[in-house]
């Protein structure tokens, strides 16, 4: 057993017919309560961590530096937070100033021309 793997206490409060219909299932499977909790704890971490929403969730966070990158590992997976911090890396680049190509007219004549304003500076 790894360190993340030693077991951990914790406490918290359900409504009594969770605990009850949870005590019958555990009973019916020959198992015990925490069995059965950490089983569909797992599920539904898992199942979750699968959906798109949640991963759209894990990576605007991230990009908005709200979660750090280990949290991410734990949210996602290794594969998929290690694509989201090459993505983050790629976005916090500073874009490549490139200017028109002068030997070839790209629009046909047809470019049109926007005042931004530069010119008040």
């Amino acid at each position: 057993m790894s360190a993340g793997d030693e077991p951990r206490r914790v406490h918290f409060q359900s409504p009594e017919y969770l605990v009850e219909r949870l005590d019958a299932v555990a009973e019916l499977f020959d198992t015990d309560r925490t069995d059965l909790l950490v089983e569909a704890i797992r599920d539904y971490l898992e199942e979750t961590a699968d959906s798109e929403p949640f991963q759209e969730l894990v990576a605007t966070k991230y990009y908005d530096d709200q979660l750090e990158f280990e949290t991410v590992k734990q949210l996602v997976g290794t594969e998929t937070a290690q694509r989201l911090r090459i993505l983050k890396a790629d976005l916090d680049d500073e874009p490549l100033e490139l200017g028109a190509p002068e030997d070839v007219d790209i629009y046909d004549d047809n470019a049109t021309t926007v005042d931004t304003g530069d010119d008040e500076r």
